[in-house]
């Protein structure tokens, strides 16, 4: 174990299981204090890892919550933007509430905390914003006209918060991660023979894990990637879809 997060204190949204949880643990395992915001309650238990209840689609709340992780610890060096849902259906079969409900999570959700903790760090000089984007959002994909749209939404603000939040000589990073397939608790409803065509598309021949996601984030957060900004980092096994 290092300590490549000695001293820093991280935010991840969506923490408390799959991707998240990941990047909480890893983070914690290289000396972050991490806080994992969530609608749900922690689903493990790590060292330096603390849940806080955080609805991103409701900017009053997203307030709420940084305020006191800011009264608690004094800053707030690393975001993650991981929260996420799907609900996937064809263009004429998506409804109003299906359409609405990924873009306030997906989208509304990622804009909310970066807006009020992006100008925290360029007020300190220092940060990492790393958005959770999607190889579906790079290329699209059947059933997720929504979950697309959200997630190439993300790809675009990332660019431009690389832009906004580094002028005036503050060494704010922002980047995207892409993922593909990812065995989550989302991908676990999906039949096996679709996980298998899924895997055959990559040219590394499988699916890939949380933990490999994790540790994407970890380099965007750490000082190792101190010279990549506006960079979308695509982790999908060579995936192709």
């Amino acid at each position: 174990m290092s300590n490549r997060l000695e001293g820093k204190i991280a935010l991840v949204t969506g923490g408390s299981a799959g991707i998240g949880a990941e990047c909480c643990k890893r983070f914690a395992a290289e000396g972050a204090k991490v806080v994992a915001g969530d609608m749900n309650p922690l689903s493990y238990e790590a060292e330096n890892v603390e849940y806080i209840k955080l609805n991103v689609t409701d900017t009053a709340n997203c307030q709420q919550v940084v305020d006191e992780i800011i009264a608690k610890h004094g800053k707030i060096d690393i975001l993650v933007n991981n929260a996420g849902i799907t609900r996937d259906a064809l263009v004429q079969k998506m409804t109003d509430a299906m359409w609405d409900a990924v873009i306030n999570v997906n989208l509304k959700g990622v804009f909310n905390t970066t807006r009020i903790i992006g100008p925290i760090m360029m007020q300190n000089g220092y940060g990492s914003i790393i958005n959770i984007s999607s190889v579906v959002g790079e290329y699209g994909n059947i059933g997720q006209t929504n979950y697309a749209a959200t997630k190439a939404g993300v790809i675009g603000m990332t660019k431009t918060w690389a832009k906004e939040f580094a002028r005036k000589g503050a060494n704010v990073r922002t980047n995207a991660i892409a993922p593909g397939y990812v065995m989550t608790d989302i991908l676990k409803t999906v039949p096996q023979e679709l996980l298998d065509k899924f895997a055959a598309l990559t040219m590394l021949g499988r699916l890939g894990q949380p933990e490999e996601i994790a540790n994407a984030a970890l380099f965007l957060a750490s000082a190792e990637s101190s010279y990549v900004t506006g960079h979308v980092l695509s982790v999908n096994g060579g995936m192709r879809l």
